[in-house]
C-alpha cells in the first residue's frame, strides 16, 4: 500500500490562526481589565455596585425603650424583644407553590394570605405578622420561603397591669407613647435605633457583618414617685369599696406632703394595658387628673382660712346656728339638725352649712376666692400629665349672696382629686404650697408660703376634731395615729340644676395630725345606698393611710394607754359615726 504524504500547512494560515488566537486573548484580557481594573463605563465600579445592591444590606439595630420604675426601682414598664414577619410581595409572587406552607406557619388562611399578597403586589413591603416570639419567628424563617424576612423589634410590657394603667398609659405597636406618662415622656424614653452593613445570601440570612456601623442608643429610664406596694394596696381598697357600695367609679390619691410626690394614684374602673383588645373607652380616663367635680364641704377648711386671716374669728369664736337653717335670697340652707351655738372649730366638726354661710357672708366677698386661688385651685398642679384638667375657679366682679354662701362650701367650682390633694398638702406642710410631682424627687424647689404656719396648724387641729367622737368622719381614724380630715358629699350637677339622688362622696385628710406627712383623697362617684363621705369614702382613707404610714415607717403619735393609767386613748374608742 502506498504511503500517504501530508500536505504542509500554509504559512499564511498558521499566521492567521495565531493572530486570531492572539486577538481573542487580547480581547479577553482587555475585557478582564475593564471589568476588574479600569474605571470605565459599566466597569468594575458598576459591577461592584450591582453586586452590593443584591447582597449588601443596611440592617436597623432596634433600640429598646427606657424602663419605667417605681421609687424603689420596681419595674412598671419594660420592653421585651419580639420579631415581626414581613415579606416582599414581588418575590413572594414567584413562590406561589410555597404559600400553603407559609400560611400554616403563620396560622393564616391560605385565601387570606393570597389576597394580601396580590393586594400589595406592586409594593416591596408588607407585614405578615407583628410582634411574635423570637423562637416562633425563627421557625417561620426556617421554612425558607423566598421573599419572607424578619424584623427585630421590642414590645412594651406592664408587670402591674391594671394597677398602674392610668398613670403609665401605653405605647402603640411601633412602641411610641399614646397615653399617660408614656406619652408625656415619650422623647425621654424612646431609644435611637442603630444600623450596620451586612452581607446576606439569597434567603436573606446574614453571612457576615461588613462593618459595625452605628450602635443603638437605648432610651433613658424614668423613676416615678409611686410606691408600687402602696399602689397595689390603694387599688385593692378602692376596688373593694366600689364592689361594696355599687358605685360607678372612684379615685384615690396619696401624697407625700414634704416633697409633693404622689405615692399612689389609682382609679376604677381600670383596664389591662397588656391586652387592649376589648377596652371600654371610658375606662381609659385617669379620673384623678381629668375628672372634675364640685368638692362640697371639703372646701370649708379653706373658707375658715379666710376667716382666721380676717382677724374676726378664732377657732373658739362662737357662731349661733339656731334654728338650724338660714335663708339666703330665695334659697334655704339647712343643717342636719339645730346645733345651736357652735364654735368655729365645731362648725367644721359638724360640717354646719348655717355656720359656714354666716362666716362667709361676714367676710369680704373676694377673700374666700383669694384663699382658694393661693391653694392652687383653678390651675394646673404642675404634674405634667397630658390632658390634666385645671378645674374651674370662677372669679366674678361682684358676687350675689347665695353665690358667696355656696362657693364657701364647695359649689359653683370644680376641682380634680389631685388638685384637692395638693390643696390639703398646704395644711400638712405648715402653709407651704408646692407643685405636685409624679417623678421621684427629694424636695421641691418651687415652694411658696401661702398662709401662715400658725393658721395652718389651727386648721389641722380643727380638722382633727372631725375624726373624733361627734364628728362626721370617725370611720377615717387609724389605730395609733391622730388623723385630721374633712368629709364632702356633693350633689351631682345635671341639666337644669342638681340631681336629687346622685352624689359624689369625698374624704380629704392627712396624718399623723401632730406632724402631717401623708395626704390622701378618696372620691366615690354615685354610690348606691349610703352616700355620705363619712360612710363611703372615709373607711377607704383609713385603710390606705394606715398602709402608707406603715410603709413609710412613720412613728405612731397616738399610742393606746389602756391599762397603764386608767385612761383611754382616742383610737381605742368605738369607731362609728355618720357622714
Amino acid at each position: 500500500m502506498a504511503k500517504q504524504i501530508k500536505a504542509p500547512i500554509s504559512p499564511w494560515r498558521f499566521r492567521l490562526v495565531v493572530a486570531g488566537l492572539s486577538a481573542l486573548a487580547a480581547v479577553l484580557v482587555w475585557r478582564a481589565l475593564t471589568l476588574q481594573v479600569l474605571d470605565v463605563d459599566r466597569g468594575y465600579r458598576f459591577l461592584q455596585g450591582q453586586g452590593n445592591a443584591r447582597t449588601n444590606r443596611t440592617e436597623v439595630i432596634p433600640a429598646h425603650r427606657g424602663m419605667i420604675s417605681d421609687r424603689n426601682g420596681e419595674p412598671l414598664a419594660v420592653s421585651t424583644p419580639v420579631a415581626s414577619i414581613w415579606a416582599n410581595p414581588q418575590e413572594l409572587l414567584q413562590a406561589q407553590g410555597q404559600w400553603s406552607v407559609l400560611a400554616n406557619s403563620l396560622n393564616m388562611n391560605l385565601a387570606d394570605l393570597s389576597s394580601r399578597v396580590k393586594r400589595y403586589g406592586n409594593s416591596q413591603f408588607m407585614y405578615l405578622r407583628r410582634h411574635v416570639a423570637p423562637a416562633e419567628a425563627d421557625a417561620i424563617l426556617a421554612k425558607k420561603v423566598p421573599g419572607v424576612y424578619v424584623q427585630r423589634e421590642y414590645r412594651r410590657f406592664y408587670p402591674a397591669g391594671e394597677v398602674t394603667a392610668h398613670l403609665l398609659g401605653f405605647t402603640n405597636i411601633d412602641d411610641r407613647g399614646q397615653e399617660g406618662l408614656e406619652l408625656a415622656y415619650n422623647d425621654w424614653l424612646m431609644g435611637h435605633p442603630g444600623k450596620k452593613r451586612v452581607l446576606k445570601d439569597l434567603y436573606g440570612n446574614i453571612i457576615r457583618e461588613i462593618d459595625a456601623g452605628e450602635a443603638a442608643r437605648p432610651g433613658k429610664d424614668l423613676k416615678l414617685s409611686i410606691d408600687l406596694r402602696l399602689q397595689y394596696l390603694a387599688y385593692r381598697e378602692l376596688k373593694s369599696a366600689l364592689n361594696r357600695t355599687g358605685a360607678k367609679a372612684g379615685s384615690v390619691v396619696i401624697m407625700d406632703s414634704e416633697t409633693g410626690e404622689v405615692l399612689a394614684l389609682v382609679n376604677q374602673p381600670s383596664y389591662n394595658p397588656n391586652n387592649r383588645s376589648q377596652i371600654n373607652s371610658s375606662a381609659l380616663r385617669n379620673r384623678a387628673l381629668t375628672d372634675m367635680f364640685e368638692p362640697g364641704s371639703t372646701m370649708k377648711p379653706l373658707t375658715l382660712v379666710a376667716a382666721l386671716e380676717s382677724g374676726k374669728y378664732q377657732p373658739d369664736t362662737p357662731i349661733n346656728t339656731h334654728p338650724g337653717y338660714i335663708k339666703v335670697g330665695s334659697k334655704l340652707l339647712k343643717d342636719h339638725r339645730n346645733y345651736g351655738v357652735l364654735t368655729v372649730s365645731d362648725v367644721l366638726k359638724k360640717s354646719s352649712q348655717v355656720g359656714t354661710t354666716k362666716i362667709a357672708l361676714s367676710l369680704d366677698e373676694h377673700d374666700v376666692w383669694d384663699v382658694f386661688n393661693r391653694f392652687g385651685l383653678g390651675r394646673s398642679t404642675g404634674s405634667g400629665f397630658p390632658g390634666e384638667s385645671t378645674g374651674v375657679l370662677p372669679n366674678r366682679a361682684s358676687w350675689r349672696a347665695i353665690e358667696r354662701a355656696t362657693f364657701a362650701f364647695g359649689y359653683g367650682m370644680t376641682v380634680t382629686p389631685l388638685q384637692l390633694a395638693q390643696a390639703y398638702s398646704v395644711f400638712a406642710n405648715h402653709g407651704v404650697f408646692q407643685p405636685v410631682s409624679l417623678l421621684k424627687r427629694d424636695e421641691s424647689d418651687e415652694r411658696k408660703q401661702v398662709i401662715s404656719a400658725k393658721i395652718a396648724r389651727q386648721v389641722v387641729d380643727m380638722l382633727e376634731t372631725v375624726t373624733e367622737t361627734g364628728g362626721t368622719a370617725t370611720r377615717a381614724r387609724v389605730d395609733a395615729y391622730r388623723v385630721a380630715g374633712k368629709t364632702g358629699t356633693s350633689h351631682k350637677a345635671e341639666a337644669g340644676g342638681y340631681a336629687e339622688d346622685r352624689y359624689f362622696s369625698i374624704f380629704a385628710g392627712l396624718a399623723p395630725a401632730t406632724n402631717p406627712r401623708v395626704v390622701a383623697i378618696v372620691t366615690i362617684d354615685e354610690p348606691d345606698g349610703d352616700y355620705f363621705g363619712g360612710l363611703v369614702a372615709a373607711p377607704v382613707f383609713s385603710k390606705v393611710v394606715a398602709d402608707a404610714l406603715r410603709l413609710l415607717n412613720i412613728a405612731p403619735d397616738d399610742i393606746a394607754t389602756d391599762g397603764l393609767d386608767g385612761t383611754q386613748s382616742k383610737d381605742s374608742t368605738a369607731k362609728g359615726g355618720a357622714a
